[in-house]
């Protein structure tokens, strides 16, 4: 019985309040102190320096998907570039460049000549009349 009644008080809040009002005085519970576990020490691994280099390409006849990217990363400074023919006919290539002083920058440059197909004629569809049908008639 002395057990749950102290269980009661030590969960009731017997432990300082989350706030404190101006000239109030508070009884706090006697501290209780959990064992101590020690966890293991972790040892940092050096983080390796980033470099890296690639580029790829794709030039599929099939679907007409042309593309290209070549980038490059020295640090915190990256470099590239990426192509691609765009449905119009015309190849965008985009260069850009990003690090910690300028940010992200992108150039962008247009090539070749848009072509667009001519309109198809179709001839004009006419749709019959409607009617108004309500509950008089017909209008």
């Amino acid at each position: 019985m002395w057990v749950l009644v102290l269980l009661a008080c030590v969960s009731a809040g017997w432990a300082a309040p989350q706030y404190a009002l101006p000239g109030a005085v508070y009884a706090h519970a006697p501290l209780v102190h959990a064992p101590v576990v020690h966890a293991p020490v972790v040892h940092a691994e050096p983080v390796a320096y980033p470099k890296y280099a690639f580029n790829y390409g794709v030039k599929d006849p099939h679907t007409g998907d042309i593309k290209s990217q070549q980038e490059e990363r020295d640090g915190d400074v990256v470099k590239g570039s990426y192509s691609l023919v765009e449905p119009d006919g015309s190849t965008r290539t985009v260069a850009y460049s990003a690090d910690d002083h300028n940010g992200f920058n992108a150039v962008v440059h247009k090539t070749g000549h848009a072509v667009h197909p001519a309109p198809i004629a179709v001839a004009p569809h006419y749709a019959a009349p409607a009617l108004a049908i309500s509950p008089y008639g017909l209008h």
